[in-house]
């Protein structure tokens, strides 16, 4: 068990070699450039609050305590007061996610299973907003494979992504849930908390799956839910700007008839590849 901004954080050895590899490869290219055009690590989704596995308030009983999310994507829209705290800054790259999920019993475990088609499966989303924000549309732009969570239950485990994700600014990051996870923190101040969810109608209806699993996909998020957290963050590392005093390329000359009209800079764009590596109650 490793420990990461004070969290429990969870690998397997392959996820432990790949994202140390990857960590010291952004900071490798951080060091070759000029400080105003290194990339950053970002922690999209973290507040005052700190990620945390959730658990039932005291005084409520089994019934209602809500902290099971089904089949849909979630999308914070109010977390700490902070509008949309997921919502992408500057272009980069989704590498790894961070989740809290609450220790259930073992009957509980097979209640949910044979209610919800199988064991408890998320991914990461990266969701495009459409044009119209009134109308509260999202597409999908990218997602991770789903992972199997259930052996990390009353953890807070960090995953790194075999394949980073692009997340474009405007963005913002959801997670999806295939089946079902115990991902969320109820009885939280109601002015402080909040998010959607990818449902159109049918708001308490929580059997039915909405769950955004495919790119390009698209959906309303009619669906409104108060004083309630879902437990993760993602880790972006964003897309560094080229320095005001490098040359940004060749330049390529315009030519009308015989005269030379402009010249222009063509940009040349950097590409750094990771090498992939294997590894391994009921509430809106």
């Amino acid at each position: 068990m490793h420990r990461y901004s004070g969290r429990t954080v969870v690998f397997n050895d392959d996820m432990t070699r790949s994202f140390k590899a990857a960590i010291a490869a952004i900071t490798l290219g951080a060091a070759l450039v000029p400080a105003s055009a290194s990339a950053s690590i970002v922690e999209l989704g973290q507040t005052t609050s700190p990620v945390v596995a959730p658990a039932c308030p005291a005084g409520v009983s089994k019934v209602n305590c809500t902290i099971i999310l089904t089949e849909t994507t979630a999308l914070e829209t109010l977390a700490d007061g902070v509008a949309y705290p997921t919502t992408v800054k500057t272009s980069g790259r989704i590498v790894a996610f961070t989740v809290g999920l609450a220790k259930l019993t073992k009957a509980d475990v097979s209640g949910l299973d044979s209610a919800y088609g199988g064991t408890s499966k998320i991914a990461i989303t990266v969701l495009k907003p459409g044009k119209n924000k009134l109308q509260r549309q999202w597409t999908v732009r990218d997602q991770s494979p789903l992972f199997h969570v259930q052996p990390w239950f009353g953890h807070v485990v960090q995953f790194p992504l075999t394949t980073s994700l692009d997340a474009q600014k405007g963005d913002a990051i959801a997670l999806s849930v295939s089946t079902w996870a115990p991902i969320l923190s109820i009885s939280l101040p109601a002015k402080q908390f909040q998010y959607r969810a990818s449902r159109a109608t049918q708001c308490t209806t929580f059997n039915i799956q909405t769950a955004q699993l495919t790119i390009g996909a698209n959906t309303q998020y009619k669906c409104f839910y108060v004083s309630t957290r879902v437990q993760f963050t993602a880790t972006e590392v964003t897309t560094p700007g080229a320095p005001k005093d490098q040359v940004k390329g060749r330049r390529r000359i315009v030519v009308k008839g015989r005269r030379v009209v402009a010249s222009k800079r063509i940009p040349r764009a950097t590409t750094v590849t990771l090498a992939p590596t294997t590894g391994g109650g009921v509430a809106p």
